[in-house]
């Protein structure tokens, strides 16, 4: 299968590419900024250099594939709402015009909760879901909570909170009271390539390792796989914004992009279903956080360029912020 992949050089295109090429798929990738970082598997994938506003660009980069795996995300954008708005139109009229087959999306779990009440993020995420849905591809969208790996925007937001907090971290107490499910990068990139392959399989999955835990017990996992000492003061009354702010002051993440992930942390992002019967191996064992966040330490240090096909996805890769490999 010849498959497309945008955003090839993000955190889990770069690594959800040497899993499709392991499994013998023709793989396109797509880049956008100069200058294009160097992988491993370089030689081994088609380039295109898309701009995703652009419809001519995309329609040409869709041209003569099977499938699409769509990692477009825009919340380092002042309006990253309209931007991935229409990014997700210019790629369903591509997909339509191209004659693709298969778009795979990769969305964040939607809370069960009305849907004026999501967080602006999880509100994009949904909205893009729709839009791709609507193309005439059989279309399937993933759904993660925090992925857990070296480089993971949404990991290096708790890594970095957990590492430059001193002792005591003040914690809002509303953080206690709700939910999150988070899923190894491994397991993440696993899924994405079932989903490609199997295009009868269409609506949304939840993916998502086996724990359940509060943000404060993330935490606290993180401080314990890390051996830090760090003892939690809840603070009532602080409201999710100014957590974003605070946060991002906190972490080398863009301001921006913590601001609009901290506000999806009001309500539970835990998985409805079980991914493992829908897509893959119903006896395929997953990691758990604590297994997760060893193998995501572990790799600190490598070289860039020491993820490999069928090596460790968590691994550090060429595309990474430099900030995530501290």
């Amino acid at each position: 299968m010849r498959v497309l992949v945008t955003g090839a050089t993000g955190y889990v295109g770069s690594r959800l590419i040497p899993e499709l090429l392991s499994r013998g798929h023709d793989v396109a990738a797509t880049f956008h900024r100069d200058p294009r970082p160097a992988y491993p598997w370089d030689r081994d994938v088609a380039w295109r250099r898309v701009n995703v506003l652009d419809l001519r660009d995309v329609v040409t980069a869709a041209g003569g594939v099977d499938a699409v795996v769509y990692l477009v995300h825009g919340l380092e954008e002042a309006d990253f709402k309209a931007t991935d708005r229409e990014a997700a139109e210019n790629m369903r009229d591509a997909l339509d015009h191209a004659g693709v087959k298969r778009v795979v999306y990769l969305s964040g779990i939607i809370p069960d909760i009305p849907r004026g009440d999501l967080s602006e993020h999880l509100d994009s995420r949904l909205e893009v879901e729709e839009i791709l849905a609507g193309s005439h591809a059989s279309a399937l969208s993933l759904r993660a909570a925090i992925i857990i790996g070296s480089g993971s925007t949404s990991f290096e937001i708790v890594r970095q909170i957990s590492e430059n907090l001193p002792l005591v971290q003040t914690i809002p107490s509303w953080m206690r009271h709700t939910t999150v499910q988070p899923v190894a990068i491994a397991d993440a990139v696993y899924y994405l390539a079932q989903a490609v392959e199997q295009p009868e399989v269409t609506g949304h999955i939840d993916i998502a390792g086996p724990d359940r835990l509060t943000y404060p017990e993330l935490l606290s996992l993180y401080a314990e796989v890390a051996g830090l000492r760090r003892v939690q003061l809840p603070i009532p009354g602080l409201p999710a914004d100014v957590v974003g702010i605070v946060a991002g002051q906190l972490t080398d993440v863009d301001t921006g992009t913590v601001e609009s992930l901290m506000s999806s942390l009001r309500d539970d992002m835990v998985a409805q279903g079980e991914a493992r019967t829908q897509l893959g191996d119903p006896d395929r064992a997953t990691l758990g956080a604590r297994q997760a966040i060893v193998r995501a330490r572990q790799i600190f240090g490598m070289a860039p360029d020491g993820a490999a096909v069928g090596g460790d996805p968590a691994a550090p890769s060429a595309g990474d912020p430099a900030w995530s490999r501290t």
